[in-house]
């Protein structure tokens, strides 16, 4: 790699580390730290074994998934080497948001002799199906927890928004006229100069989305194993919501908490976890812990303590089974990690 794509990521890791840290800050000002410590040392830990079974149930389920999706492309890749390669992209992602999706699929293209390219496709319809996923999820969870998620959103995003408008203005009709109008107009501007759009990265970006979508969704009814890909898809979402679930009891104040709230608590998790700080860092802790005091009145020192229980285990255990992945993909080959073919790692091991 060269010396200034060296720098860039390097600022980039920092960069990222500092926004976790920040919102580590803010979830964690004004908590007191004694009691926060007491309720994590009386946790009853014992849950956190179905919570990893969940967990692991769930990443053996997204492996076959993966490799329902690249036999289409002419390849049978192993079990075996996509769950390692997958499990290393996960622990990539430990260090810099987002390299896990181009790590992993370099890892298994030079184990398998697979075009880099063409698995970088299979990623995206990955992501597509799983964005769709979460996006149904959400849309049920809106539905049997409206009420919840309605007071919380009015409450703590648009009262405060709304209330300093309405204050310049001085009428709530003239605060709807005027987010009725700016909607229209967006819309309008964003219809007229989509063309000009496209050559502003960000649009472009979101443009490029919206096809890789519909490329997805076609991609997706041409494979032949399509039940066996819903499926998968149905049982990891299951495995993440029993997994945010389960880890309600191994405390007093969040065991109450029932199956569909662990589904809520997905919701909220896969929020944060979307941020581009290094495995949500900070932003999880943030997010469940105010999201748990304002849709359910759990105290942010409970809020914290759930958070901190459910990321770090699971953190943990993901590092573990990503170093192990790392260790069976490179033990018996010399494999030369690269992004835009730059070498960007190298492992020689016996």
């Amino acid at each position: 790699m060269s010396l200034k794509k060296s720098i860039i990521q390097l600022i980039k890791f920092f960069a990222f580390l500092i926004a976790g840290i920040s919102l580590l800050w803010l979830a964690f000002r004004n908590i007191n730290f004694s009691g926060l410590g007491q309720k994590i040392i009386h946790a009853d830990y014992k849950w956190l074994v179905l919570s990893i079974i969940f967990a692991t149930l769930a990443y053996i389920s997204r492996a076959r998934r993966w490799v329902l999706l690249i036999r289409p492309l002419g390849y049978n890749p192993s079990f075996k080497n996509t769950f390692n390669a997958m499990m290393t992209g996960y622990l990539a992602n430990m260090a810099l948001p987002r390299i896990g999706e181009i790590t992993r699929c370099i890892a298994l293209g030079k184990k398998e002799k697979i075009p880099t390219g063409q698995l970088f496709g299979t990623v995206i319809i990955e992501r597509t199906v799983d964005m769709l996923s979460l996006l149904i999820i959400t849309f049920i969870m809106l539905l049997i927890k409206g009420h919840l998620l309605g007071s919380f959103l009015v409450k703590n995003a648009l009262e405060p928004f709304t209330g300093k408008i309405k204050a310049a203005s001085g009428s709530a009709l003239i605060l709807w006229i005027i987010i009725l109008a700016s909607i229209l107009l967006i819309s309008y501007l964003i219809f007229v100069y989509r063309k000009n759009l496209r050559k502003i990265r960000f649009f472009a970006k979101m443009f490029d989305i919206s096809k890789g979508v519909v490329t997805g969704l076609k991609t997706i009814t041409s494979l032949r194993e399509k039940g066996e890909f819903l499926f998968h898809t149905g049982f990891i979402w299951l495995n993440y919501a029993l997994m945010s679930w389960i880890v309600v009891f191994t405390l007093e104040s969040t065991s109450h908490l029932t199956f569909s709230d662990g589904f809520l608590l997905l919701v909220i998790g896969s929020l944060a976890m979307s941020a581009p700080v290094q495995s949500g860092l900070g932003a999880f802790h943030f997010i469940i812990s105010r999201g748990l005091n304002g849709l359910y009145g759990v105290s942010l020192e409970d809020g914290l303590a759930y958070a901190l229980i459910s990321h770090e285990s699971q953190l943990i255990y993901g590092a573990i089974l990503g170093f192990i992945a790392f260790y069976l993909l490179v033990k018996k080959d010399r494999i030369k990690l690269t992004i835009n073919g730059q070498n960007q790692n190298s492992v020689d091991l016996p």
